[in-house]
C-alpha cells in the first residue's frame, strides 16, 4: 500500500503540473457544457446529444493517450525500471498510476453528469459506466505505453486506437452497422447507458468489465514481453 500511495502521489503531482495532460480532463466536459448552453435542446435532436458525444470521446480518446503517455515517459526516463528496482511491484505501479488517472476521471464524469441533468439513480448509473470505461481506457493506454519505444511512439500508436474508440460511438448514432460492430467495446456501452439511463446497466457493465479483464491480460502479456518483470 505504501508503494501504491507513493506512485499515486508522484503521478498526481505530475498530472497537475502537466497542462497538456490536465486539459484532457477539462476540455471534453467543458465542450459538452458550452454546447448545451449555446444550443440547448432542439426539436428532432436526441436528448443529451452533446454529453453522449463528448463522454465517449473523453473516455475513449482522451484517457488512452494520457495513460499511454505517462507509462511511455516513465519507461523512456527509466523511472519505471528504477521504481521496480527500489521494490515497487509492477501491480503497485499500475494501481498507483491508474488511481491518479481515475481521480481526474471522477471529476470529469461528475461534470458530464451535471451537464446532462441526471439525478438520483440515473446519475449513479451514468457515473458507474463512465468510470468502468475510464478504467478500461487507462489499461489500454498503459499497454500501449509499455509496448512503445518512447513517448512520441506512444502518441503515434495510441492516437489511431483512441480515435476509433472515441469517435466510433458518435458515428454509430448515424450508422447502425458501425453501432453493431462497436457494441462489444466499452465506449459504445457509454452511449447505450446514456440513451436509456433509467434502465438497468447490468449488460453494459458486464460488457465493460469483460473489456477490463481482457485489457488487464494484455497489459500483463505486454509487460512480460518487455522483460520488465525480470528486473
Amino acid at each position: 500500500m505504501r508503494s501504491v500511495n507513493a506512485v499515486f502521489g508522484k503521478q498526481t503531482r505530475i498530472l497537475l503540473k502537466n497542462k497538456e495532460m490536465l486539459i484532457q480532463f477539462l476540455l471534453f466536459p467543458a465542450v459538452a457544457i458550452i454546447f448545451n448552453l449555446m444550443i440547448g435542446y432542439q426539436p428532432g435532436m436526441a436528448e443529451n446529444m452533446f454529453v453522449k458525444m463528448m463522454a465517449s470521446v473523453f473516455a475513449g480518446m482522451g484517457l488512452i493517450t494520457v495513460s499511454a503517455g505517462i507509462i511511455a515517459e516513465d519507461r523512456e526516463r527509466k523511472s519505471l525500471r528504477l521504481l521496480i528496482m527500489a521494490g515497487v511491484k509492477p501491480q503497485s505501479y499500475l494501481v498507483g498510476i491508474s488511481a491518479a488517472i481515475m481521480l481526474g476521471a471522477i471529476f470529469s464524469s461528475l461534470a458530464f453528469g451535471f451537464a446532462a441533468s441526471f439525478s438520483g439513480a440515473d446519475f449513479f448509473r451514468f457515473l458507474a459506466i463512465m468510470l468502468l470505461g475510464a478504467l478500461a481506457s487507462t489499461l489500454l493506454g498503459a499497454t500501449i505505453g509499455i509496448l512503445a519505444k518512447n513517448q512520441q511512439a506512444a502518441t503515434s500508436l495510441s492516437m489511431p486506437v483512441a480515435v476509433v474508440l472515441g469517435f466510433g460511438p458518435m458515428i454509430s448514432a448515424f450508422n447502425e452497422t458501425v453501432g453493431r460492430v462497436l457494441y462489444p467495446f466499452y465506449t459504445q456501452q457509454i452511449n447505450v447507458v446514456i440513451e436509456n439511463v433509467s434502465e438497468s446497466i447490468l449488460r453494459p457493465a458486464l460488457i465493460s468489465l469483460a473489456n477490463i479483464v481482457v485489457l488487464t491480460i494484455l497489459f500483463v502479456l505486454a509487460y512480460r514481453k518487455k522483460g520488465l518483470g525480470n528486473t
